[in-house]
């Protein structure tokens, strides 16, 4: 409940926005460069640095450059990267068995950059979509995206990841009843320490599409990805979702995408108090960037300002492609 004021003129809320130095003091939002983690892409060969056409300014790195790019991050203040590879069209099968390969392009860059710079946080991803010649987060027989199969696949795939000395794993495959195995495998093969974020509510967007075309799977994706991520329509569900998560084994829940659902984001941390994150996905970037390229507004304070905004609706940090530029800023 909001308290009563004083009438005007008594009451003058203008006296604690004129100047600079009180509207900082009175600032009921802080954001710094901790609450950011930066997502970067991950390529094949040395002192490889490829732009990605639909997200101006991200460029895929090969594992050298991601190290250069780990140390910026650390210098800058950033407590954690996000890793996501730009497979070989030759090496995405069906079964999607380059998920688990312990050399595979994210693991090694993982253990690269944990020698370099160890005390930054590495997150890998938990999906198939990358490696798989469908295009989707789990196995698909005959049309369909199986549930169970699926999970046998992503503890594999998380117990590589593990071993290659990831700190978080973001379970974003959405298939029912993953983060219990993977918790569960993680605890019998003696990776206790091992934090999971999983994507608890993830939603079936069109926000996603730059993402694909970063990491390749744009034209390998068959249908849609409705049956296992979240229908935008659905607030409720995603409580359930994350009650689910937590009850598993998580420890920190994300909301992805982030902006166009802020309110999600809000509820999750009401409901829940757990550390809640939230990923400003390439579709939210890629439009800022474009308003930004055509004058129609000033791309940095619109960054700053939406990152704000997920700092005011609860949550405790973000994955955000604006992570190197906005850190000096801050």
């Amino acid at each position: 409940m909001i308290p009563l004021s004083a009438p005007f003129p008594l009451n003058r809320p203008r006296r604690l926005r004129r100047e600079g130095w009180i509207r900082e003091l009175v600032a009921e939002t802080r954001l710094t460069p901790e609450d950011l983690i930066w997502p970067m892409f991950v390529c094949d060969g040395d002192n490889q640095r490829a732009p990605v056409g639909s997200m101006p300014g991200v460029d895929r790195l090969s594992v050298d450059l991601a190290v250069e790019a780990a140390r910026q991050a650390a210098d800058l203040g950033i407590p954690c990267v996000a890793l996501f590879p730009y497979t070989d069209e030759s090496k995405k099968t069906p079964e999607a068995e380059e998920a688990w390969n312990p050399d595979n392009l994210v693991n090694t860059a993982t253990r690269a950059i944990k020698a370099a710079v160890p005390d930054l946080g590495v997150m890998l991803d938990v999906a198939l979509d990358p490696y798989n010649a469908d295009g989707h987060d789990g196995l698909v027989r005959d049309g369909v995206i199986v549930n169970d199969e699926s999970l046998m696949a992503l503890e594999k795939q998380a117990l590589a990841q593990a071993e290659a000395g990831a700190d978080i794993l973001g379970p974003s495959d959405m298939m029912d009843g993953r983060v219990g195995v993977i918790r569960q495998a993680l605890e019998s093969h003696d990776f206790q320490d091992t934090i999971i974020m999983s994507y608890a509510a993830k939603y079936a967007s069109a926000f996603y599409g730059p993402f694909r075309d970063a990491v390749g799977a744009t034209g390998a994706l068959k249908g849609d990805k409705k049956t296992y991520q979240m229908d935008a329509r659905n607030a409720s569900e995603a409580l359930r979702e994350v009650s689910i998560d937590l009850a598993e084994g998580a420890d920190m829940v994300m909301v992805k995408p982030g902006l166009p659902y802020l309110d999600i984001c809000t509820s999750v941390k009401r409901e829940f108090g757990v550390p809640t994150f939230a990923y400003q996905v390439s579709g939210e970037y890629a439009m800022i960037e474009a308003a930004a390229a055509n004058g129609w507004v000033d791309g940095d304070k619109v960054a700053m300002e939406s990152l704000a905004a997920f700092k005011r609706a609860g949550c405790d940090g973000i994955l955000t492609y604006f992570a190197p530029r906005i850190a000096p800023l801050l």
